[in-house]
């Protein structure tokens, strides 16, 4: 116990650090912190009006050049360096804007570009000297690395059921097209650039399932020493649930042909004449859909299906596990990020070689799932476009609304050492330990008060 506390005791000796080489923010300047802004600033003429208007760091977040007009004390040239001053002050601050509310009242149309440091241009309208029409920086921060990240374990229990409820769903619709798939005699694999000109490995699936096994223990590796790793969890379950119930859809309103003649697709002769024989049919289909949901519809787990090719859940698998992995780990692992591509890529072509999938369902999973990554991600990271319209982001991406509501920037990659993660797993038990004899002594004193009333009550 002496070494995890001596463990805490360095961990939060660098928090202080840290927290000592952020600078306070503008929101949180008191008056005087704005005079020794401008003393530093080289505005020492502004610094007795601004003590008269009582001006501290929100204000001076939202001054404009009519505000400093209206004070009516400085010379032209004066007035233009501070209020240049001020501007790039706002520019640097654009998030505590928005916490302000600030930034919402503006109704002007925003031009986006992606170059340096992603720079939003509020166009439109008339021009005038306000900040409405300035630019604004889109980071959170200098280095655009969040400053709020609490761990919020319950959302990630949240976004585990909703992909524990996908699967369900997704195996149960995989027994279903199983029974639609086309005759194989009346149906022949369709025309396929690829399966066309690429004979057929038989080992070849079972390779790509290899190549899934990797990148999911790398995956594993990273949530572990990941310092944010419930953030990490609760994007990975929410991602791959949502496309896995887009496949879901895919899968069910269109029935593509088998597309290799070696494999024996043939859909189960099903009759229900009455209710029994009903009921009886769907604990089968409940059934089959646990033993596919039970090996994760992996060959290698024994579970063979058919019709589910609209589009390729393996390539959704790869390639989610590919880009988690580039995304949470440092830019400097070239190593690994190449690593993790040969095996997104090989996995790819192995799904083919086996003509488990047409190469339309290959590329159609790639895309789905590679956008959807970059387009949740981009507005996670970007806090400023979700406030902008933060009204369609909870319509049409509900899930991150839900899910980043408390995240305003990048997740930095910082890692934790296995002692520190074995200490604060120690730490996590005896806060729970404690949080239950409390309870427990509360019950126990809530019993003995209601037996007492009751006693007394009997003796009246």
């Amino acid at each position: 116990m002496t070494i995890c506390t001596e463990f805490q005791n360095m961990e939060d000796h660098k928090q202080a650090a840290r927290a000592k080489m952020r600078p306070k923010n503008v929101i949180d300047w008191s008056v005087r912190d704005v005079e020794s802004w401008l003393l530093q600033s080289g505005h020492t003429h502004a610094v007795e009006q601004f003590k008269v208007h009582d001006i501290d760091g929100k204000a001076l977040l939202i001054l404009k050049e009519d505000d400093l007009n209206r004070m009516d004390i400085f010379g032209i040239g004066k007035t233009k360096r501070l209020i240049i001053s001020i501007k790039q002050l706002q520019k640097d601050n654009v998030s505590q804007l928005i916490e302000l509310g600030y930034l919402e009242i503006l109704h002007t149309p925003i031009s986006y570009s992606s170059k340096n440091n992603d720079v939003i241009t509020f166009s439109g309208g008339t021009v005038d000297n306000s900040i409405d029409q300035e630019f604004y920086s889109a980071s959170v921060s200098e280095n655009d690395t969040a400053s709020h990240l609490p761990p919020e374990i319950w959302k990630a229990f949240i976004s585990l059921g909703y992909l524990f409820i996908v699967t369900w769903i997704t195996a149960f619709v995989m027994v279903i097209v199983h029974d639609r798939v086309p005759d194989m005699k009346k149906y022949p694999p369709l025309p396929d650039i690829f399966l066309d000109n690429v004979p057929h490995i038989p080992w070849a699936f079972d390779m790509c399932e290899v190549t899934g096994t990797l990148l999911f223990a790398l995956w594993l590796l990273v949530l572990i020493f990941h310092k944010y790793r419930f953030i990490l969890l609760r994007r990975f379950f929410a991602l791959s649930g949502t496309v896995f119930l887009l496949r879901c859809v895919t899968m069910l309103i269109t029935s593509l042909s088998v597309p290799g003649a070696h494999l024996q697709c043939k859909p189960r002769n099903v009759y229900t004449p009455d209710s029994v024989s009903f009921y009886n049919e769907l604990y089968n289909k409940i059934e089959m859909a646990y033993v596919i949901w039970r090996g994760a519809g992996m060959s290698i787990q024994g579970v063979r299906t058919c019709g589910d090719y609209m589009f390729s859940g393996h390539t959704v698998a790869l390639t989610m596990l590919n880009f988690f992995i580039t995304e949470y780990t440092p830019r400097q692992f070239y190593f690994v990020h190449t690593f993790t591509w040969m095996l997104n890529m090989f996995g790819i072509f192995f799904i083919l070689a086996a003509h488990e999938h047409y190469s339309i369902d290959v590329f159609v999973a790639f895309y789905i799932t590679s956008r959807l990554f970059l387009y949740y991600h981009t507005l996670a990271n970007n806090q400023a476009l979700m406030q902008r319209d933060s009204n369609r982001t909870r319509i049409w991406f509900p899930l991150l609304s839900f899910f980043e509501s408390s995240v305003d920037g990048i997740v930095p990659n910082e890692y934790e050492s296995p002692s520190v993660i074995i200490c604060n797993l120690v730490k996590y038990l005896k806060d729970c330990g404690n949080h239950l004899r409390k309870c427990t002594y509360i019950l126990k004193l809530e019993k003995n008060s209601n037996g007492n009333v009751s006693s007394k009550k009997k003796n009246h």
